[in-house]
């Protein structure tokens, strides 16, 4: 749709949570607009075709957490399947990469690992998560690795109160036609102008002035839900400026996540959702999914500064790097049976800058400070402000119903305070019998 002139409320980002603010605005009455950078809505969230027998989400791909999780029930209203196949994370390993000796061995370290790092958190330590990293085990670099995938950071740029807020019910299932997919497919009603860059939220007037690619748009209130990189780096402006919310972004950074999926000849000789991981006793690893929803593939995942040391390589550096890698675990013949197909780059993306949000160590509240409204007409959404759900997709699609409600509240009170004004201008109108009878109703009440 063309860039209208003036709405009550513009939601900048079309990713899970400006899209959940849209849905969550749909029967108010108020003219709404989702602003999004991109040519597609779902953000982070985002499935392509890899190639005709394989689907791939470029981003998230689980319903973490799908217990309570409310992506559920709209897959199932919307008619997306819902696998239900466990994860191959902690078991159902192949090959002899890593011995299972070895990995009842690590379990029990990352295990030991996980009850220090919650006594920690019940101290109100929010010291790095390395702090409890027993000294000398190890396996602490494979714990520090799995700190990659899940967080998108080494241990020590992670806050021990931020990875003890985080609320997970150990149930996670997957979209069979994507995440992404599924997403997109929620959004799709919702009032769109793509390819509209917001560069500047002047909330100095009467009415927010909002500067894009497609032109100028003033609004009554504003839902921002971009990623913190980008709030943090200035790319999208206030005036006047918001330095407390530039900081609160600053101790919210997003780590670097990265996928890749490679096409597997003879798939049928191999099992379908194994996990491979070698022994190796390093960070700078990856993990792979073997033959996920029982596709022709093999998926790979990196997390953290060996992710970001990926991506600066440049395009084919994850193939290369997980071909190599899985040579290694099943030996040379594999090579030929592999072919690369589809990577992300998360932090090379002008719009996302990242995965997804860690809060560095001492910096756990500031996800309520980002979250906060400002003058009550500026609101903040997205999975960064998620106070038990930040990393995903369903914390983000929550925290935009939460700022909708915010600004229907707002604006519940504002019109209030406009009646109780223009009857007490009214009743300072009447003649003096007549307002000494309405004080006497109005005290009455």
């Amino acid at each position: 749709m063309s860039l209208p002139s003036s709405v009550d409320v513009a939601i900048i980002g079309a990713g899970a949570a400006g899209l959940g603010a849209a849905h969550a605005l749909r029967d108010s009455g108020l003219s709404v607009i989702v602003l999004e950078a991109r040519d597609r809505l779902g953000g982070r969230a985002w499935t392509v075709q890899a190639s005709p027998e394989v689907t791939f989400d470029v981003g998230c791909g689980w319903l973490h957490s799908a217990d309570k999780n409310c992506f559920v029930p709209i897959a199932r209203q919307l008619e997306f399947e819902i696998n239900r196949d466990l994860p191959p994370w902690r078991e159902r390993a192949y090959g002899n990469a890593f011995p299972q000796a070895e990995r009842d061995d690590f379990m029990r370290a990352i295990d030991a690992f996980y009850e220090r790092l919650w006594e920690a958190a019940q101290k109100g330590d929010d010291g790095p998560a390395s702090q409890s990293l027993e000294p000398g085990n190890r396996w602490n670099p494979m714990i520090d690795a799995i700190s990659t995938y899940i967080n998108g950071c080494e241990l020590k740029e992670m806050s021990t109160l931020d990875w003890d807020a985080y609320e997970d019910s150990n149930v996670n299932w997957r979209i069979r036609r994507g995440y992404g997919a599924l997403i997109a497919a929620y959004g799709a009603p919702c009032p769109l102008a793509l390819n509209c860059n917001v560069t500047l939220i002047d909330h100095s007037g009467a009415r927010i002035r909002l500067e894009t690619s497609l032109g100028t748009l003033h609004s009554a209130k504003v839902i921002i839900t971009v990623p913190t990189n980008l709030i943090a780096d200035e790319a999208i402006r206030f005036s006047p400026a918001l330095p407390v919310k530039v900081d609160a972004a600053h101790g919210l950074p997003l780590g670097v996540d990265d996928k890749v999926t490679l096409a597997l000849d003879n798939a049928e000789a191999f099992p379908t959702e194994a996990n491979l991981r070698g022994a190796t006793m390093r960070t700078a690893m990856g993990t792979y999914h073997i033959r996920p929803f029982g596709q022709p593939c093999i998926e790979g995942f990196f997390g953290g500064s060996f992710a970001r040391e990926l991506e600066d390589a440049g395009d084919g550096a994850f193939a290369a790097e997980s071909i190599n890698e899985i040579a290694g675990f099943l030996g040379n013949d594999i090579r030929r049976k592999l072919k690369p197909l589809y990577e992300s780059r998360w932090a090379k993306d002008p719009f996302a800058r990242g995965a997804y949000s860690h809060a560095l160590p001492g910096h756990a509240g500031d996800r309520a400070v980002l979250a906060a409204p400002v003058d009550g007409r500026l609101f903040f959404a997205g999975e960064a402000t998620s106070p038990n759900f930040f990393t995903t997709a369903h914390g983000a699609r929550d925290s935009g119903e939460r700022a909708a409600r915010e600004v229907l509240a707002e604006m519940a009170s504002r019109s209030n305070q406009l009646r109780h004004c223009e009857r007490s201008e009214a009743i300072q109108k009447l003649p003096v019998d007549k307002f000494w009878i309405a004080s006497s109703l109005r005290s009455s009440q």
